[in-house]
């Protein structure tokens, strides 16, 4: 058998680049990934191969080590699924306030599994596994958080899997209210705020919701953090895993970040909606427009006359007068005339159904001339035609502007300038509808110290975002020869 040199050439380059490239990251992943912690201690790890090639002779495999992240300082709440359990965490036995009987159940189904593609061996995670349903669950903190002069810190992971159609992927952290029931955790169960992805439609979010009380009359009221500044579509849609972090800051700085970069911030006070401090004065609602007001900037001229030439009854177009017909018209050709090819059907009935007469058809005469029947000049526009007069306009002497109620003192008034000292808040909670499921939590972590989430980034989903990148590049020379192939394994499921 013959085989195209030009051909061998290429297998044998790209075989080269991917065995270069594999070595390559062989050494990132041991200068980024330690098997000892800082005490000099070997830590509990897992080692297992990444790549799978469907190659004659497909590369050494990447050899990944992981270990289960320690938080590097002070934190509230740490959860990193690896121990295979739910133990520390409530599903809910309620059912939801505002739905229907038979979909009010929180009886949507969780689970303790790996990733389905790009899987760090030893690494679990929180997997919604149902769809359609409604999913509660939720875990106490280590103390409750009290909002006085250290910042808040909220991150976690999420892998929309099988991507989203419709559903969310944030996470409530519930108030203390002294007597929270996990058991009985729903929709209406009082939180303080509300952070992470949402998507339905087309419409991509970013939430940032928090509820803030009116200090007067002791009401809560939902404030809504502004859009992201970027365009979110695609950490929707990618089937990566990404890392989602809030920071608030007793200044009343807030700023939203998805795998570490910045997509929105501003302040508590200029930036959600509605704000949080009303307007110092508001409209009068007892005064009204007098009736003499008069609104209109301008008028039709008083003064004007229409012009003795002004012809309104002028038609707007005319016939073209230098008009010519075309040379072959037919004047006397209808442009359709009877099927002479048609019969009257055997079934006809004459009494019942009337006279017969054949179809009409387009004229064979007037295929090939220019036009058939009586020719009529083509209408222009009419250079005479001016329509009906009407006076120009002129400023209105009398005008007095838009008419706009007095301002008087907001009754409801009053100023706030600290809205960062929320509600203290005990317990993390998912609560949940979604239309696709295999949605995928890790990593949550809850802290005053933005550092100690970086370290546990960098320890967590530092590692998930070498394995893929690793995977997409490797894999991506061998599809160029068509020889690279994933082999996804059943995820392990608790």
């Amino acid at each position: 058998m013959t085989l195209d040199r030009g051909w061998m050439w290429r297998v044998l380059l790209l075989s080269s680049l991917a065995v270069a490239a594999v070595a390559a990251q062989e050494k990132q992943l041991e200068a980024d990934v330690s098997d000892i912690d800082e005490d000099g201690k070997m830590a509990r790890r897992s080692t297992s191969n990444v790549w799978v090639l469907s190659t004659p002779h497909p590369p050494p495999p990447t050899q990944v080590t992981y270990k289960t992240p320690v938080p590097t300082g002070d934190v509230y709440f740490a959860e990193t699924f690896d121990d295979g359990t739910l133990d520390s965490w409530q599903l809910s036995k309620t059912v939801k306030g505002d739905a229907d009987d038979d979909i009010a159940k929180y009886d949507g189904k969780w689970a303790v599994e790996q990733l389905k593609e790009n899987k760090v061996p030893g690494d679990q995670g929180l997997v919604l596994k149902s769809r359609a349903k409604h999913h509660a669950i939720s875990a106490m903190l280590n103390k409750p958080f009290v909002f006085k002069d250290e910042p808040l810190v909220i991150q976690y992971e999420v892998n929309f899997q099988n991507g989203i159609d419709c559903g969310g992927a944030y996470i409530k952290l519930l108030t203390d209210t002294g007597n929270l029931n996990l058991e009985q955790f729903h929709d209406r169960t009082p939180y303080t705020l509300m952070f992470g992805p949402d998507k339905c439609g087309e419409d991509y979010k970013l939430h940032f919701i928090f509820r803030h009380q009116n200090p007067l009359n002791k009401d809560m009221e939902e404030k809504h953090a502004k859009r992201a500044d970027v365009d979110l579509k695609k950490f929707y849609t990618d089937k990566k895993t990404h890392l989602y972090t809030l920071v608030l800051n007793p200044d009343n700085s807030y700023e939203m970040l998805i795998d570490q970069s910045s997509v929105s911030r501003g302040s508590l006070l200029h930036d959600v909606v509605p704000p949080v401090n009303p307007a110092k004065e508001i409209d009068d609602p007892n005064d009204s427009k007098p009736e003499d007001w008069d609104e209109k900037a301008k008028i039709p001229d008083p003064e004007a006359t229409k012009p003795d030439d002004w012809d309104e009854d002028a038609p707007a177009k005319i016939d073209d007068p230098d008009a010519l017909k075309p040379e072959g018209w037919l004047d006397d050709e209808p442009d359709f005339v009877a099927d002479s090819t048609a019969e009257k059907p055997e079934d006809w009935d004459e009494e019942m159904d009337g006279e017969w007469e054949a179809p009409q058809v387009p004229n064979p005469a007037c295929e090939t001339a220019p036009g058939c029947g009586e020719w009529k000049r083509p209408q222009i526009n009419n250079p005479q035609y001016k329509g009906k007069w009407k006076a120009p306009l002129v400023d209105n002497p009398n005008y007095q502007g838009v008419w706009k109620p007095r301002k008087i003192d907001n009754p409801d008034y009053f100023e706030d300038l600290q809205p960062f000292r929320m509600a203290p808040f005990k317990a993390v909670g998912l609560e949940l509808w979604s239309m696709t499921s295999d949605i995928y939590f890790d990593n949550f972590i809850i802290t005053s110290h933005k550092e100690v989430a970086d370290r546990w980034a960098s320890d967590s989903w530092g590692l998930k975002k070498l394995v893929a990148s690793a995977n997409e590049s490797i894999c991506g020379m061998f599809l160029i020869a068509g020889l690279c192939s994933s082999t996804p394994s059943k995820p392990d499921s608790v």
